[in-house]
């Protein structure tokens, strides 16, 4: 199985590559930031055939290469977000502040997907053999999700998007974010996970909930809430 991870545009936002028969079969995309010749590139080197891609949110720096991407296939492919962010895909210049202007400079292609979908809480969402369950995780954005993928015979993988980082959590500054919803959504679906489940963050290093459990300083905030102790 392939899983690759690329750190990409001014936030090294992961746009993370899943492949279950490795290089030359079929591929998920969790994400694609606004450089989206390198994962052109990066599928084209692998020989992959791109057949799903999901978005854990709105923000930019994690839709604004989808356009591109999908419509550089020979195919349709299913584009998957939650519809509490499916405006800022279809509008991304628009929803994205200052980094509007840049995207209009940039060659991007900024049309909608021809497929898209939404995501409910608990949808299984399939894709190149695979079966990925969304977790809706509001406090980011509206629309954050989370992906588990459970793989036989290993560690289930959570793609976090912006909810979980490794020692950290998504920033809740922005419109649509809730630090108080981020809390609840992390005590309510992210912590009851098995420690053993890997965590594939939309930035920064690859870690496990149970690392997070125990060392980052949030969780071990919401865990005190958990208990009643907050």
């Amino acid at each position: 199985m392939l899983i690759e991870g690329m750190p990409l545009w001014l936030a090294d936002t992961n746009a993370w590559i899943v492949a279950p028969q490795g290089p030359g079969g079929e591929c998920v995309l969790i994400d694609a930031p606004p450089d989206p010749r390198a994962i052109l590139d990066r599928l084209a080197h692998h020989g992959l055939r791109l057949v799903a891609l999901l978005s854990t949110h709105g923000h930019v720096d994690h839709v604004g290469g989808i356009g591109t991407v999908v419509h550089a296939q020979d195919h349709d492919v299913p584009v998957h977000i939650h519809d509490g962010d499916r405006h800022m895909l279809l509008d991304p210049v628009g929803t994205s502040g200052g980094f509007g202007a840049y995207l209009q400079q940039a060659e991007l292609d900024l049309r909608p997907p021809e497929l898209l979908y939404g995501l409910d809480d608990g949808q299984k969402v399939s894709g190149a053999g695979m079966t990925f369950t969304a977790v809706h995780t509001p406090g980011h954005t509206k629309g954050s999700t989370c992906f588990l993928l459970e793989i036989d015979g290993e560690a289930p993988i959570l793609f976090s998007g912006d909810h979980l980082f490794q020692g950290s959590i998504g920033r809740t500054d922005l419109p649509g974010g809730s630090f108080e919803e981020l809390a609840a959504s992390m005590i309510d679906k992210i912590l009851p996970l098995p420690d053993e489940v890997q965590v594939l963050p939309g930035h920064g290093g690859v870690t496990t909930v149970g690392q997070e459990r125990r060392f980052n300083p949030f969780l071990l905030e919401f865990q005190q809430r958990a208990r009643g102790g907050i």
